[in-house]
């Protein structure tokens, strides 16, 4: 019925803070088939055959307790070391499972997003 998850959002309340974080923190990049404009409102990223959005709405809240986005990390260790030196908060400190490492940190918003890297 399905064949691939079509792409995964977030509510933000302040698109520019939350640029901040996805693109400076993060060095997510946005993408060319849905190009961000200075005052965008919603914003995509690719990121493998996937995509990650944020959106900003009045009626759309962001919320910790609502889906969370498991980002792949390239060099996890280099990740956490940026986040940390970037202050960004850890929901879930680094840990270290038999398959794979993970974290779990908030955006801005207090949206969660996971950093994984399989073994």
């Amino acid at each position: 019925m399905f064949k691939d998850i079509a792409f995964v959002v977030y509510a933000v309340t302040d698109i520019k803070k939350a640029r901040a974080f996805y693109e400076g923190v993060l060095g997510l990049v946005p993408n060319t088939d849905f190009p961000a404009q200075e005052h965008s409102m919603w914003i995509e990223y690719n990121i493998g055959s996937s995509t990650l959005s944020i959106g900003c709405s009045p009626d759309w809240k962001p919320s910790s307790d609502g889906a969370v986005a498991g980002l792949e990390a390239v060099d996890f260790d280099v990740v956490i070391k940026k986040l940390k030196a970037a202050g960004v908060p850890f929901k879930l400190e680094p840990q270290d499972f038999p398959t794979c490492k993970m974290a779990v940190v908030f955006d801005p918003d207090k949206n969660c997003v996971l950093i994984h890297h399989k073994k």
